[in-house]
């Protein structure tokens, strides 16, 4: 059983990642600040595998306590590194924020595990507003539209440029889509602090009345019906996407530096996507047309071929069940709040 660090592993993407982690037989370490996520989500984990895995409370801001963290598990095979500030329109307001914990974080994990093999959670938004649809691994990286979008290209630039001067370490970038739904027992989901920053879970809360109407940030763009275009993944298939990658580095299958699209392929607009969640679930939402929000493009969606050739994995799970899903995480909140 190979030791995996999973950091942020008690967030959104990063536990349900554990769960197939340990579906694939991997011995997981979590390392999490608390930032983003609760504790509460040890638990959880613990009804759906059976097993409290190892969690460590650590900033990985903080070197010195990284660098002890290293001491203390130096049998670490390979590193998930989720732990980053992710969303756009704050970062557009408290860049120094995004920058000082999405770099410091980074290079800190890099020295202390020079040669583990590293899955870097990056991001589609590092190719900005495309030329061309669907992008593709090799289109072009653009200038980033938000400072978050800024971190996650300096921080594949860093990566890349690490692995040139680092012999034995290989690294993955895996530049995923918008992630949506829930675990089907519906005990781990997306889990945000204050108002939701992105439009899932605030078509959810409001939806149970927890907030009020949803705005669409924008109806006049260069779309067939004026609504912003994102490509959205089950959080599941992003989770065995980040397994399949593990492997891949252990097979001794990447020499140096890849990356990977992680998406369905297929774009949906912010109405579809209100459209697919009362069509799967009978809820009624209420929203209103805003004003476009800074910091956001108007469409993107990926090609996945490269994915589905070299990592084996491709996307199972419909909009309607990602709808669906979130929904009843959503409900389990309300029943169980955290």
């Amino acid at each position: 059983m190979a030791k995996i660090l999973v950091t942020g592993g008690i967030g959104y993407i990063g536990s349900h990642t554990v769960v197939e982690l340990h579906n694939a037989g991997y011995e997981v370490v979590i390392v999490d600040n608390l930032a983003n996520s609760s504790i509460k989500i040890l638990d959880q984990l613990h009804q759906i595998t059976g097993k409290y895995h190892e969690f460590i409370e650590l900033d990985l801001q903080d070197t010195a306590a990284v660098n002890g963290f290293a001491e203390q598990h130096p049998d670490v095979a390979g590193i998930i590194h989720f732990a980053a500030y992710k969303a756009v329109g704050e970062s557009v307001q408290e860049p120094l924020k995004y920058y000082k914990n999405n770099f410091y974080s980074l290079i800190n994990l890099l020295t202390a595990y020079p040669t583990a093999n590293f899955v870097f959670s990056s991001s589609c938004t590092v190719y900005g507003q495309p030329d061309k649809l669907p992008v593709t691994e090799d289109s072009e990286v653009k200038k980033a539209e938000s400072p978050y979008g800024n971190t996650k290209q300096v921080a594949e630039e860093i990566l890349k440029e690490t692995v040139k001067a680092t012999p034995g370490l290989n690294v993955i970038s895996l530049r995923y889509f918008n992630p949506v739904g829930a675990h089907a027992t519906a005990l781990i989901g997306e889990l945000p602090n204050g108002v939701p920053q992105n439009l899932v879970p605030f078509i959810t809360q409001s939806a149970i009345g927890k907030r009020g109407p949803i705005q669409v940030f924008g109806d006049d763009y260069n779309t067939p019906d004026g609504s912003a275009i994102r490509d959205y993944i089950h959080v599941v298939d992003l989770a065995k996407a980040h397994v399949a990658a593990v492997k891949l580095l252990a097979d001794g299958k990447v020499d140096g530096y890849d990356v990977f699209n992680l998406g369905t392929g297929k774009g949906s607009s912010v109405l579809e996507i209100i459209n697919a969640f009362e069509q799967s679930t009978g809820e009624k939402l209420n929203y209103k047309i805003a004003p476009r929000r800074e910091g956001d493009i108007e469409q993107i969606y990926g090609d996945v071929n490269k994915s589905k050739a070299t990592l084996g994995w491709q996307t199972e799970l419909d909009l309607n069940e990602m709808m669906r899903s979130a929904w009843e995480w959503e409900k389990y909140l309300r029943d169980n709040p955290f």
